[in-house]
């Protein structure tokens, strides 16, 4: 398994989260339009820029421990049991920190 491979793909993952977490910060804190019908439209969008925002947010926190368990050493060991995650998991899914058995 290629960990600086893996661990470049997740710097470039977090850079892209990041910037994508910026633009819609900076988008919900536009000025509200003055029109009612514009504004209730502009709330659901709104509604939804938020949850796409907690996901980012929960997968940069995600990325961030996986990065942290590779200056640890741990990297690659299931957090809740200690076994081994298996490679094609981890290439699939960098900052899995789960084996199989336990995402289950």
């Amino acid at each position: 398994m290629d960990l600086e491979k893996l661990k470049t793909v997740m710097e470039a993952r977090l850079a892209e989260l990041q910037a994508e977490v910026n633009e819609i910060d900076h988008t919900l804190r536009e000025e509200p339009n003055k029109d009612v019908e514009d504004r209730a439209q502009e709330s659901e969008g709104d509604e939804v820029l938020e949850g796409l925002g907690n996901q980012a947010l929960e997968e940069i926190a995600e990325i961030e421990a996986a990065l942290k368990r590779m200056e640890l050493g741990s990297y690659g060991e299931c957090t809740h049991c200690g076994a081994e995650i298996a490679p094609a998991r981890l290439e699939t899914m960098p900052a899995a920190a789960h084996c199989i058995d336990c995402a289950a």
